[in-house]
């Protein structure tokens, strides 16, 4: 692999920028930094260059969309509250965290799921039209790349509009759970509080002690998002086919990520 490793280094103060954004979703983009004419060329020069365009996009990318982040001073989920993700040990070997979890991600999914790509999406999706850009890793489960017409795409964390059970391995639509959960709780009501990057909003614990989850249908076995949780691993197959595209490109473009865990 030959990677032409070039590094660009932008100092510009924070300002909040002009934006077309509604404001009930602009309360979910950080301020960010005006982009000075020097630092936007270099951008250019680097992305002209490359042939084989490689991008690891993370969860800054989708609060434009109206989904936050967790790291964004000010905005993001772990300065706006001290509520951590959910962890998988925690998912796997608990009945009330997970009957938390999806009750929270019930209420929050017809506004997480109907969120729709922003011009950050379309023009990777562009990109990849003209043939500039080589494969795209995402670390959100947010489903916005496919929805933008992505092809050359792997989330690497999963896709939160699918859902799998952990008993027999089978995938459904998170859509399909939705018409389950309101079968099964047709009185339950909630008050939804804030939106979290993950889909679902925050609840109270006695909000949810009456909330009822259904089981697999074909084998009665636990059901989870299709999404890799905190403390969880990537499959293998999975990350040996990012570094297979990655050997395959020649530059690489981090947008929207801290690359912290």
């Amino acid at each position: 692999m030959r990677l032409p490793w070039r590094m660009l280094i932008l100092h510009t103060a924070p300002v909040r920028r002009a934006s077309s954004v509604p404001a009930g979703v602009l309360s979910f983009v950080p301020a960010c930094s005006t982009t000075d004419v020097h630092s936007l060329e270099l951008l250019q020069d680097f992305v002209s260059r490359a042939r084989r365009l490689f991008v690891i996009s993370g969860a800054g990318l989708s609060t434009e969309s109206g989904i936050p982040d967790y790291r964004s001073e000010g905005v993001g989920l772990y300065a706006r509250t001290d509520r951590r993700p959910m962890q998988h040990v925690e998912f796997v070997h608990s009945a009330k965290s997970r009957q938390r979890y999806w009750a929270r991600n019930f209420v929050g999914w017809p506004q997480f799921s109907s969120r729709q790509p922003n011009s950050a999406h379309k023009v990777l999706q562009r990109w990849e039209e003209r043939g500039k850009l080589h494969w795209l890793v995402t670390q959100n489960v947010d489903a916005l790349h496919s929805k933008a017409g992505q092809k050359r795409l792997t989330e690497l964390h999963g896709c939160a509009h699918r859902v799998m059970c952990l008993g027999c391995g089978a995938i459904s639509a998170r859509e399909e759970l939705q018409t389950r959960f309101v079968a099964l709780n047709p009185d339950w009501r909630a008050q939804a509080g804030a939106v979290a990057p993950d889909g679902d909003v925050f609840l109270e614990d006695e909000q949810v002690l009456h909330f009822r989850v259904p089981s697999c249908e074909d084998c009665g076995g636990i059901l989870k998002p299709a999404v890799t949780f905190f403390g969880d691993t990537v499959n293998k197959a999975t990350v040996q086919s990012v570094h297979d595209r990655l050997a395959e490109s020649d530059a690489l473009l981090v947008v929207g990520s801290s690359l912290q865990v």
